[in-house]
């Protein structure tokens, strides 16, 4: 355990690795789900028609659907982990924003706050931070 806390550079850069590899492939599948209920469950069309409910563009809906499934995807294989990243954190600060801004701060609101999504915004910067990790397809030997 005391390696743990006090160990060295390899220490630290293992941890790292463990690290992203966590980050990416949680929330890499957490994207998937999301862009895979918006393509089976609400439907494109009707993704579309949300994203229009709430004063953006229906192809906007396309193309976040879009961009949850092949992030999602990219996120868990370790591919262009930093790039990826910062995209989901500026389409969940959109979210945020467009999506949630009125319902107030807590999740747990009626309509959901901008909470989670900042959160998760947040948590894609640290991931670009991070990068691919030792564990991925983008790995850099």
């Amino acid at each position: 355990m005391t390696d743990f806390i006090h160990g060295g550079a390899a220490t630290a850069e293992r941890n790292a690795d463990i690290a992203a590899f966590i980050l990416r492939v949680s929330t890499g599948v957490w994207f998937l789900v999301h862009g895979l209920t918006k393509l089976f469950v609400f439907t494109p069309a009707g993704t579309a028609g949300y994203f229009e409910s709430i004063g953006l563009p229906g192809l906007l809906g396309y193309l976040t659907m879009l961009a949850e499934i092949l992030g999602g995807l990219a996120l868990i294989g370790g591919i262009f982990t930093r790039i990826i990243a910062l995209v989901m954190a500026a389409l969940l600060l959109g979210a945020a924003w467009f999506g949630h801004g009125s319902a107030g701060f807590s999740f747990s609101n009626p309509g959901g706050g901008w909470e989670y999504p900042v959160l998760w915004a947040i948590t894609m910067v640290a991931l670009s931070l991070l990068g691919d990790g030792a564990w991925s397809l983008g790995r850099r030997r």
